[in-house]
Formats: structure tokens, sequence, C-alpha cells
């Protein structure tokens, strides 16, 4: 990305070109769009919370579907709020049990049907790699609401302008992420995308058995300003945190009910334990919650996760807009889309930018007998699916789902 901000006279055209970049594309991951296009966004929903009655049309006419395959409750109501409160309509559905899916039709085609019907689509699935199997079927802009334990970018974009309303920065923390961090997608994104922002020290807290997957430690390890810890008890770490990032651990995600049994109390979060915390520490969740903070935390001003509802809330109303392309009335950017050279200029070990979009191409030359090993990627369910796969830049070059990032081994 060309430093475009380097010249003041340049930047009220930059910014607004950064405004409508978006308009017309997918977001499956975070890895899609560049700094500037999430500082765009976070910009855009702070503007909106500001200014509800006069951005109240900015989609009249549209229409967004919601194709929900697995139960949701704040994620989907958040895209169709976003999306009322915009002016805009929703159809969609709540279940693959209500979709034409439980006879048997793909991803592929349900998204060449509905992209007929709407503008926009937001999408969850419980497979893997479904998003970005559905932002190449259909015909208008596809927004990952969530693809199994892969990834989940507008909770993301969420907790990014959570941590940025508490600290005005989205850099120089020692941020902690506890619980499920094997299948946690949130945290997936979190990390991946705080990395951009650099100078971040991640302390990951998990039982053995739940453990961060290794591209994601490849994404920290990549980062030179970034690093990371790894331990088994909060107590130990909860004093050193400037963020304290829980997860439920998922009884959908496992196979094995026993093994969830066992780990599912692993961390409850309470108040007495949040004394030993810093004042100003606030404790982020993506909810649901089931056990894991105790509601006498919920009282606590660092109490952080009703708030971040709000927050997906006025960052979906900022992506529909901006993936629609329609212009949010009286908006003009401000100087926080001025991305700092640092970012601008930050790249990972391999030489890749972390400030732009970070595009993965398919392997052509890929050994025509690879399988993806994840029993989770969509292409080991929907077997009409080209495999497809790339090859990752660290020194041992190896192999990766094209769709679910899984590394073969």
């Amino acid at each position: 990305m060309t430093n475009v901000f380097s010249d003041s006279s340049n930047q009220v055209f930059s910014r607004c070109a950064i405004a409508q970049s978006l308009a017309n594309k997918s977001v499956v991951t975070l890895d899609d769009i560049s700094t500037a296009q999430i500082r765009m966004l976070l910009d855009k929903a702070r503007y909106i919370d500001e200014h509800r009655k006069e951005v109240a049309h900015t989609c009249d006419g549209r229409v967004l579907a919601t194709l929900f395959y697995e139960p949701s409750t704040r994620t989907r109501l958040s895209f169709e709020t976003a999306m009322l409160r915009l002016g805009g309509k929703v159809i969609g559905f709540a279940g693959a049990q209500l979709s034409s899916a439980s006879k048997g039709e793909t991803v592929s085609d349900t998204l060449k049907v509905v992209s007929n019907y709407v503008d926009v689509v937001a999408m969850r699935h419980p497979k893997e790699g479904a998003a970005f199997v559905a932002s190449h079927a259909g015909s208008v802009p596809v927004v990952n609401a969530g693809d199994g334990g892969h990834m989940h970018p507008t909770q993301t974009l969420a907790d990014l302008a959570t941590i940025l309303a508490r600290f005005g920065r989205l850099n120089n923390l020692t941020v902690g992420l506890c619980g499920d961090l094997t299948y946690g997608r949130t945290v997936h994104s979190l990390i991946e995308t705080l990395c951009r922002f650099g100078n971040v020290h991640f302390v990951l807290i998990s039982p053995d058995e739940l453990k961060t997957p290794q591209y994601v430690i490849d994404r920290i390890n990549d980062t030179p300003s970034c690093s990371y810890e790894e331990t088994r008890n909060l107590m130990e770490v909860i004093g050193s945190l400037d963020v304290l990032y829980m997860t439920r651990v998922q009884e959908e995600r496992f196979t094995d009910r026993e093994q969830y049994l066992r780990l599912r109390d692993t961390y409850i979060l309470t108040e007495e334990k949040l004394q030993k915390a810093k004042s100003y520490m606030p404790v982020l969740h993506p909810l649901p919650r089931i056990n894991e903070i105790a509601v006498d935390v919920d009282d606590d001003p660092r109490a952080a996760y009703f708030e971040q509802v709000k927050n997906g809330m006025l960052m979906r109303m900022a992506l529909e807009s901006s993936v629609l392309g329609d212009e949010l009335p009286g908006y003009e950017p401000t100087d926080f889309v001025n991305v700092p050279k640092d970012e601008l200029e930050a790249y990972d070990a391999h030489g890749i930018s972390l400030a732009n979009p970070r595009v993965h191409i398919s392997d052509e030359n890929a050994p025509e007998n690879l399988i993806c090993p994840n029993s989770r990627c969509i292409t080991n369910s929907e077997l009409t699916l080209k495999r497809r796969f790339y090859k990752a830049e660290s020194d041992r070059h190896e192999y990766h789902c094209l769709y679910c990032d899984e590394e073969l081994q």
C-alpha cells in the first residue's frame, strides 16, 4: 500500500477513497481488508453512534439476507438490527433445518439463489471455510458471521472498538486470552488483527487440550513487535494484563462429550479473583457466557462484554453500509484514519505486509492427492468442491487449506 498519508494535500482525497474502497467487497476474514479500512470502519462506527438520526436512511431500499445455519442470538440480531437502523430490510433463516440445506443443497447453490434476492449476505455456518465458498459463489458481498472454529471478523471489529474506547489505542498492550483457544474463532481473529497494529504481548491461557492453533501462533511469531506466552494458570498472570478476553468452552465443537464436561469449568472469573487485576483492565467476552464469568462481575466497571454488544451493532452498521457503497450522510473521516507510518511499514518475518490485505493465492502446482485433514472443513462434507491449497510464507513452505487455513502434515 502506498503511503498516501505522507502528503497532507492528499489526505482528504485518500480518506474519501478509503471510505468507498470496501464497496462490493466480501469480508470472510479481516485479512481481506487493510489496516486503513479497519480504521475507517472504527471511525464510521463512532460517527454512527453520535448521529443515529442522520444515518437512519443510509441503506433505504437495500435488503440483507441473514443465512444462519447454526443457532445465534446476538450476532444474527445484531446484523439484522444494523440493517434496520440504516433503513434497509432483512430476510433469512435461523437454522439449517429451516433451509434447503436440510434437503442437501450446497452452500454454493444457496448463495447463487439468494444473491438474486438481496444486496448483501451475512452467513454463519458450522463448517470451516463455508464463508469462503459463499463469497465466491454469490454475486453480492458476503460477510462472514462465523464459520465453525475458524474466523469471526465482525466480532473482532466489536472487540477492537471496545478496546479502542477503553484505551484510545490498539497497540502497546498486554492482552490475555483465556479458555477455549482451539475452537474459539473470535480469539483467532482478534490475535491476527491485533498483530497488524503491533506491539502487543499475548498471554494465552488454556488447558493443554485447548491450546491456540499453530497457524495463529505463526502469525504472532511472524510479527517482530509482538510476542506471546502460554500458561494454564489465569491467576498467575492476571495482574500483568491490560485486557482479559474470556471465552466459553464450546460444547458444539466437541466430538467427545466427556472431554467437554471435563474442561468446561476450567476457568471461572469471579469478582474476588478480579481484585488481583489492574483497576482499569477491561474484561471482554464474545458471549454467550455459561459460567466462565460469575454474575457478580457484571457490576464491576471493568466488565466490558455488554459494551461489546453495542459496539458490535455499530461496527456492523459501518460494515454493511460500506460493502454496499452507501455513504453515511454528513460523515467525514477524522485523523484516526491517518494510518501511522509504523503500521504502513509493518511486515512479518517473511516480508509480507501486515497493513495491507493478506491474500493467499491457490497453488495450482499443489499435488492432486492433497486432502484437508480438518474434519470440520467444508471440503470434507461438500465433496464437489475443488480442493485448493496455498503455501505458507514460513521457512517450511508447508501447504495450508485455502478454505480453513489448516496445515497439512
